[in-house]
């Protein structure tokens, strides 16, 4: 006697087979996520050439082992999940600390304000900005790990507190702590309302 799947199974297979499609196309993650690993690891770490590295990392990782994805969330939450582990084994690199030191001696916030466009924008407001930017950088790098991590998946990629808990493994709670006290830090120092 054969056994007939039930629609919901059937619904969430049908699921995991078109998200295993999507990873069976490397080109096609890259063109698709690759932009937005970047920018997220860039942001947490403050280093372009990390992100580039992390983001090429990620993308292979999530290649090779496409097998593995069970399909419980989407391969963008999947993939930001991996980009923040090989992020964590890059950190804990002591080749990175070493640089990472350098770079902190050799900040040029000139660079960072440069992602700030417009030709039309007064000095003023252009050396305002530069300072915006510089003092959340700061406050950033002031925070802890977690509530940075949770700060960044929140507000720069989006993701809803579910999936930033799934992802990291931690509770939704702890998730809400973290995001919490990250939000009362950067008030605090920036006094602006986020």
């Amino acid at each position: 006697m054969a056994c007939t799947p039930l629609p919901a199974v059937e619904s969430a297979l049908s699921g995991r087979r078109a998200a295993i499609s999507e990873l069976d196309d490397i080109d096609a993650l890259e063109k698709k996520h690759g932009a937005r690993l970047r920018r997220f690891v860039t942001y947490s770490t403050g280093d372009p050439d990390l992100a580039e590295t992390v983001a090429q990392d990620t993308l292979l990782r999530a290649y090779k082992g496409r097998e593995n994805f069970r399909g419980d969330c989407s391969v963008s939450t999947w993939l930001t999940g991996i980009a923040i582990n090989i992020t964590r084994e890059h950190l804990r690199s002591v080749r990175f600390k070493f640089w990472r030191q350098v770079r902190t001696t050799a900040v040029d916030v000139d660079e960072m304000a440069s992602f700030i466009p417009s030709d039309a924008v007064s000095p003023e407001r252009q050396l305002l900005a530069k300072e915006r930017v510089k003092n959340l950088y700061k406050t950033l790098e002031e925070l802890s790990p977690n509530q940075r991590t949770i700060f960044l998946m929140k507000f720069s990629e989006e993701l809803s507190v579910d999936e930033i808990s799934k992802i990291l493994g931690m509770g939704a709670n702890t998730v809400r702590t973290h995001l919490h006290r990250a939000l009362k830090a950067i008030r605090a120092r920036l006094g602006v309302e986020i």
